[in-house]
């Protein structure tokens, strides 16, 4: 993982951490004062936000570090470990906010139901803004560096941000007389945010389980190789997931007659440009298979 890499990602991160403290403060005041259960949950699950990112600065941290004695390879794939802490997170965020709202339609009769105060609407209107916003901001920021725990916040930035959407429909609806609506939204809300957990959960795990590239991936880096002088063929293309990073494994043939030196600068002239070209990849292993060609 490299300076900018690391930087760009605490800096996303700390932006991040800003604006759900923010959305946090704004949602809890409107929620208690405008006694709107479904912007309460909604606030809960901001908080849960600054958490999370501060666990995707420690994995991205973590992921930056060089190699070492215990792991030569890398640590990268502790940003999918950050990853895996933040979908444990979400769907324990999102099983006590559905409970919560069952708890309040299971005991309606001993607690009425209150009619929320527009201060609520309000509140809504301003997350959905700003958390869509910092999707698309994070999201952008994940794609540049191939980062799956800068991914799983962006998304935690979008489940927030439909749970507004369900906070405000739910607060329109109790005051217009659906008192239910609103506890009823925090249950809604709840379902998003642990489908968003288990969706991040999956994608970690598949990142750590040396999974192989999709075959667009694949087709690439044959075209690149293919082109390369003195490359009679691509035998075998082989690749697995490390974290964020790639790991390639190719078998390409080569004139058996050529000396070691040329054989040697046709794989190197392969893996440079494979690295080159494809920046996710963190290592190629080049073997060349000799090949006879008919003299004539």
């Amino acid at each position: 993982m490299t300076c900018f890499h690391q930087q760009t990602a605490t800096q996303v991160s700390v932006c991040s951490i800003l604006a759900n403290v923010f959305l946090s403060a704004i949602k809890l005041f409107a929620g208690f004062f405008a006694q709107s259960t479904a912007m309460i949950s909604d606030a809960v699950h901001s908080l849960s936000d600054v958490f999370s990112t501060v666990v995707v600065i420690i994995g991205v941290k973590m992921a930056a570090q060089a190699p070492d004695k215990d792991h030569p390879y890398g640590h990268e794939r502790l940003e999918c470990v950050a990853a895996i802490l933040l979908a444990g997170l979400l769907c324990v965020t999102g099983l006590a906010i559905g409970y919560a709202g069952v708890q309040k339609i299971m005991h309606a009769d001993e607690q009425p139901l209150m009619i929320p105060g527009a201060l609520a609407l309000a509140a809504a209107i301003i997350s959905i803004l700003l958390k869509e916003g910092m999707y698309w901001y994070t999201r952008t920021a994940a794609k540049r560096l191939s980062s799956s725990a800068l991914m799983a916040d962006a998304w935690h930035h979008r489940s927030d941000a439909l749970s507004s959407i369900g906070s405000f429909i739910g607060i329109l609806g109790a005051r217009a007389g659906f008192l239910i609506l609103d506890p009823l939204a925090g249950i809604v809300i709840s379902v998003v945010i642990i489908k968003v957990s288990v969706d991040i959960f999956l994608d970690a795990v598949s990142k750590m389980t040396d999974r192989s590239s999709d075959d667009s991936m694949i087709q690439a880096i044959h075209e690149v190789i293919a082109k390369q002088e003195n490359v009679l063929g691509v035998d075998q293309i082989k690749t697995r997931m490390f974290g964020d990073r790639i790991y390639v494994d190719v078998e390409i043939s080569a004139n058996g007659e050529s000396s070691l030196n040329e054989t040697h600068e046709i794989a190197e002239r392969v893996h440079d440009a494979i690295e080159e070209e494809f920046p996710q990849v963190k290592h190629c292993m080049v073997h060349v298979n000799p090949e006879c060609l008919e003299k004539s």
